[in-house]
This record gives structure tokens, C-alpha cells and sequence, in this order.
């Protein structure tokens, strides 16, 4: 509550002084993932949360489709433009912890969010992927009476969120050792790849019966309605694509895992409290996952609520995380950081 209403009172004093109280903090942000919804959506909460703060000069921010070490040059050179603090989704657990050492050994808190990463410097603030995985993998296997074969479709490989997630995954399918993997892919998380692997394994009339997604998920409800094939139950994220097809798709058993792309905010909020000085007592902080499923009337009363028709389908319907983002949902929307 008190972070809150600090964050509240920043905001009212920016709105009338202009920004010109505002504490000289510039922000770098690193991205490695363009063209997919839920980054964007991070990337516009990263850019509200500093405005609505009310305490961020500026932002530098690196957004591009790159690896390990195209992000640690991006994150060399944000240490050159004299960020105070860079907000990291990075692309391995282990590849850029040369990069993120440089930064903190000159100052620079580095926060990573949505994966995690090994260098010990870093503070961590992160979706618990391999809660995500586990609930809606296990959801999947019960929904399939315990047995039958699963089209399991994971992120990008080596990405630290798909190897937790792998670790989730597994750990269900040890509890249900009658479920066999019809087909594995990695789509890369972006939405024309994953149709394409979907209307392929259609298409080559291989067996199976249900689909375990990582986040793309309102495409593959698309490639089933659009080719006839038989519906079967299906696993994504809170997407508001995906979650609007649980609620209208006639014949779609499904479960939306909650995996707020909102987890930039939190970690642009995060660096800021400890630029002034509250550095939480662990490094790491885990944002637990949800499932709504349409199959009970309580999981259909979770997916009417959150439906939001404002939302981009690719965009997570959690646009929040209470305790950590102070911004409303038109200012994530507008997508506007300090000075735009």
C-alpha cells in the first residue's frame, strides 16, 4: 500500500511540475524478441511504469530480434549512454552475464525480468515459468483422461523461459506416464511460425489429442477452425485473443495460464526502488501463475471477467501486477515513455 501511494503522489506532482522534480534516473531497457505481442506489451508496460513513477528522465531502450550476444552489445552500449539501471529480458540464463557484471561492477542495477539469469549481481523479477508450464500441462493431461498423445509447442530454444517451462512440463507428464509427445516444435514465439507448425502436423494426419502451447495460442484455435479439423483441448497463455476464444469458440476445451507481460512494469519499478535505496531482502521475486479453464462455471466466470476488447489478441489480459504497477490501462495502452 505504501509503495502505491508513493507512486500515486510522484505521479500528481509530475502531472503539475511538468516532470521537473522528477529524479534524474535514466533507464535502459534490453529486448531481444520484435513482432510478438506479449513482448510488446512489456516493453509499453516498462515505458509506464516509468512515466507513471514519475522518477525517469529518460529511456534507452534496445528493442530488436538478437541473441546472447547481440544483447550483451546492446546492453554495452545502454552502460555507455550512463543508464543508472537496465531493465533485461535476456535471451539465455547464462549468455549475457559478462554484459550485466560490466554493468553493476560501474553502479548499474540490472534487473532481468520474465527469465532468469545465473550472474549473482543481477536482481530477478520474474513469471514462475515452470509453475506456468506445470499447471497447464497437467490441466491438459486430466482434460485427455490420462492418456493419448500431446502436440507440444515450446518458445524459442535455449531460451531460459522454455527450458524452465520444459522443466514443468516434464514434471507433469511424469505424473501421467500414458501421455506420449505426438510432436515437439519450437516456434520461436512468434505467430506465423507456430500456424504454420500447427496447419503442417494437421495436414500430415499424424494422431493426437490435445495441444500444449507457450503462448501462442489464438493462432492455433484459428488453424483448427479454418481447416475443420476436429477440435481438441488446448493450452495458452491470458492472451485476449486466446482468452476471447474460450469464451466464443463452440466446441473448444480450453485453459489460459496467466503470464502477465505487465512483469516489465514490475521490474522498471523494481530498479527504481532500489535506485532509491529499498533493496528487497532476496534478489529473486516469482510471480505465481493462475489457470482459468471454460470447463467449470468458476473458470468461465474468471475468462468473462477478463475479457478486454481495448487489447491486441497477442497482448496478456493481466496488464497489471497489484503491489508493483502504478499505471492505468490507458497509459499502457498509449505506449508512451518519459518525454514522448
Amino acid at each position: 500500500m505504501k509503495r502505491l501511494l508513493l507512486g500515486s503522489v510522484a505521479l500528481t506532482l509530475a502531472a503539475f511540475a511538468g516532470m521537473a522534480d522528477a529524479k534524474p534516473w535514466k533507464i535502459g531497457i534490453s529486448n531481444t524478441v520484435q513482432g510478438n505481442g506479449w513482448r510488446e506489451e512489456m516493453v509499453c508496460a516498462m515505458k509506464a511504469q516509468a512515466l507513471a513513477s514519475g522518477e525517469v528522465s529518460a529511456l534507452n531502450i534496445a528493442h530488436r530480434n538478437t541473441d546472447a550476444a547481440g544483447q550483451s552489445e546492446d546492453i554495452r552500449n545502454l552502460i555507455q549512454a550512463g543508464v543508472d539501471a537496465i531493465v533485461v529480458n535476456p535471451a539465455n540464463a547464462d549468455g549475457i552475464n559478462a554484459a550485466i557484471k560490466e554493468a553493476t561492477d560501474k553502479g548499474i542495477v540490472v534487473v532481468a525480468v520474465d527469465q532468469a539469469v545465473t550472474e549473482p549481481s543481477a536482481y530477478i523479477i520474474s513469471n514462475n515459468q515452470e509453475e506456468y508450464a506445470y499447471l497447464g500441462a497437467k490441466w491438459l493431461f486430466q482434460q485427455m483422461g490420462g492418456k493419448g498423445s500431446v502436440v507440444y509447442m515450446r518458445g524459442a530454444a535455449g531460451a531460459g523461459a522454455d527450458n524452465d517451462r520444459d522443466k514443468g512440463f516434464k514434471k507433469a507428464m511424469a505424473e501421467f506416464p500414458d501421455i506420449k509427445i505426438a510432436s515437439e516444435v519450437f516456434t520461436g514465439w512468434q505467430q506465423d511460425q507456430g500456424k504454420q507448425q500447427i496447419n503442417d502436423i494437421i495436414a500430415s494426419g499424424a494422431k493426437f489429442d490435445g495441444v500444449w502451447t507457450s503462448g501462442i495460442d489464438n493462432v492455433i484455435v484459428d488453424a483448427f477452425t479454418e481447416s475443420g479439423a476436429p477440435l481438441v483441448p488446448i493450452v495458452g497463455a491470458d492472451n485476449a485473443g486466446f482468452v476471447g476464444q474460450l469464451a466464443s469458440v463452440k466446441g473448444l476445451k480450453g485453459a489460459a495460464v496467466t503470464n502477465p507481460g505487465s512483469v516489465g512494469g514490475a521490474g522498471v519499478a523494481l530498479a527504481l526502488q532500489i535506485l532509491d535505496g529499498k533493496k528487497p531482502a532476496e534478489k529473486t521475486v516469482l510471480v505465481d501463475p493462475v489457470l482459468w479453464d471454460n470447463t467449470t462455471d468458476a473458470g468461465k466466470a474468471q475468462i468473462a471477467a477478463a475479457q478486454n476488447p481495448k487489447l491486441s489478441p497477442e497482448w496478456p489480459v493481466s496488464v497489471s501486477i497489484p503491489g508493483w504497477t502504478t499505471y492505468t490501462m490507458d497509459q499502457i495502452i498509449a505506449c508512451k515513455g518519459p518525454g514522448e
